[in-house]
């Protein structure tokens, strides 16, 4: 059998500057985790890819597309959104000042993006910025069955 941790792979999509774009960012990842049997978890990775495609998509102004970049590695998996907006995302790698009103359903994808993944941030791009996480590989004694 082939070990499939050992081989990095990766993808890259572009997705419509619209909320269309987060059912299928959901749709990519899991596809990419299921298809290598990669161990991070899925569920995680296609719930923190729908809050950055969001923000994304509910940020950024004009038509051009955002891409979706996932890569698994034998330590986990990474996955990028690109946008065209320079800005950093507000509050992403420390903790805000107020904590998010609890009577809106909004403003909490950054904090769960920065809960649940080993690690996140940004970096400037060519077009825009990236904003990422990584989550870590899941030991075999602890993945379901």
């Amino acid at each position: 059998m082939y070990e499939h941790s050992k081989a990095p792979a990766s993808w890259r999509i572009a997705l419509p500057h619209s909320a269309a774009a987060v059912p299928v960012a959901r749709a990519l990842v899991r596809t990419a985790l299921a298809e290598l049997e990669h161990t991070a978890d899925g569920d995680t990775a296609e719930l923190l890819t729908a809050e950055l495609v969001a923000n994304a998509v509910e940020h950024t102004s004009g038509e051009t597309p955002i891409e979706l970049v996932v890569e698994l590695l034998p330590t986990g998996c990474q996955v990028e959104v690109h946008d065209p907006d320079p800005d950093p995302p507000a509050d992403l790698t420390r903790p805000g000042v107020e904590p998010p009103d609890p009577w809106r359903e909004d403003g909490r994808g950054l904090l769960l993006i920065r809960a649940l993944s080993s690690s996140c941030g940004h970096r400037p791009t060519d077009s825009g910025k990236a904003v990422w996480f990584r989550l870590p590989a899941v030991p075999a004694q602890r993945r379901p069955h």
